[in-house]
């Protein structure tokens, strides 16, 4: 792992970094983003700080200057080069941390297992990446003692909403669908584009759609489009037609542009 933090690069892993009054660090009031690094080039930076900028606002926090942002992710890259790399960048009001790590692509598919904790649609942060993220981290590890490699939430309201780190994409009756903003789930950068270069009907549907449904994929900006196996034990042939064209036009558009 390589560290930046508020502008200066992190040689020594047990130097003092944060302070004990740094609300981020005591209350989770910050906001982050995780994007993918494809040779050396963050994707989608622009997007990501757009909604990083959201979220601090939803927060009451200034957001951070956009320089200052660029400059940090520049640098912790120049310090080391990899391939593929997981880039976060995090965002306190008074702390700027930027982190990156190498990282190997996800597997074509997964299995994904249902959440025992819904999402609550109605909460304050939702729409945004808080640092307050115990919720997600539980459904995750619920998700690894199951097998799976995604757990997913329905809301308050029984309905579908997302996975703890990835939106849902299902197909039903030959028609791709995913839950609309209004169900609880994160503006996913990666949803927004699959929506712009594919598209997708945004509905709202009970949890249980999932079982009706001839294909499912998650989206994600370090997943990509992958698609899904099995839900909650119960095999799915995957990746299916559909899923296997959007991964496709995925791959087409993202070779065009990294900044789209």
């Amino acid at each position: 792992m390589q560290a930046w933090v508020n502008g200066h690069i992190v040689t020594d892993p047990d130097a003092p970094a944060v302070a004990v009054t740094d609300r981020g660090f005591t209350v989770g009031a910050g906001v982050f983003e995780t994007l993918k690094v494809l040779d050396g080039t963050p994707f989608a930076l622009t997007r990501h700080l757009a909604r990083l900028n959201h979220g601090a606002a939803v927060l009451g926090i200034d957001s951070p200057d956009d320089a200052l942002v660029r400059r940090g992710v520049a640098e912790v890259l120049a310090a080391e080069a990899h391939p593929l790399q997981r880039l976060r960048i995090t965002w306190t009001g008074t702390t700027l941390a930027i982190t990156s790590t190498a990282f190997a692509s996800y597997s074509p598919t997964t299995a994904i297992v249902t959440s025992p904790w819904p999402r609550n649609e109605r909460s304050p942060l939702v729409g945004i990446k808080s640092t307050a993220f115990a919720e997600n981290i539980l459904s995750t590890a619920h998700a690894a003692k199951h097998d799976a490699g995604e757990a997913i939430l329905a809301n308050l309201n029984g309905d579908l909403c997302e996975g703890a780190g990835s939106n849902i994409f299902y197909v039903l009756d030959g028609e791709l669908r995913t839950p609309t903003l209004e169900s609880g789930c994160l503006p996913g950068v990666t949803r927004d584009l699959v929506l712009e270069w594919f598209g997708a009907r945004e509905v709202d549907a009970p949890l249980g759609v999932l079982l009706e449904a001839d294909e499912v994929f998650l989206a994600s900006s370090t997943r990509n489009v992958q698609g899904v196996h099995a839900i909650d034990g119960r095999a799915l042939g995957a990746p299916g037609p559909v899923t296997t064209e959007v991964a496709r036009v995925w791959a087409e558009r993202e070779a065009q542009s990294l900044d789209p």
